[in-house]
């Protein structure tokens, strides 16, 4: 090892050879979401943490999350019945927009009949 033979090796020094050695590091690129052009609308939280839901359809969560696929992010938004505490709609994406969300939203609703009624979290 480079510190055990006593070689200084900063990070942009190791950086630096790599380049000039044509090496790539394994290492996954850093993930950062885009700011928002405007302030947050404030939702107020009806659910109130209540999770034990008394049968299906009554209650949806959803929630979005990002993957390393290879050779860039993509976006996983997934709905789940909290009743069944299972995926009932998921769509994957290469941008976290409002359509993502949307066409998991649909999924969900399509695939459980239509349902009326549900609260989504």
């Amino acid at each position: 090892m480079v510190s055990q033979d006593g070689i200084q090796l900063s990070r942009y020094r190791a950086r630096r050879i790599m380049k000039e050695l044509g090496l790539v590091s394994c290492q996954l690129p850093t993930h950062a979401y885009k700011k928002a052009l405007q302030p947050h609308v404030a939702i107020p939280n009806e659910l109130n943490r209540q999770f034990n839901v008394g049968g299906p359809n009554r209650v949806w969560y959803g929630n979005v999350t990002y993957i390393w696929t290879g050779q860039r992010w993509s976006y996983l938004a997934v709905v789940i019945d909290l009743f069944a505490r299972k995926p009932i709609g998921w769509v994957l994406s290469r941008s976290p927009d409002s359509n993502l969300t949307k066409q998991a939203l649909n999924m969900a609703y399509e695939l459980r009949g239509r349902p009326k009624g549900i609260m989504f979290h």
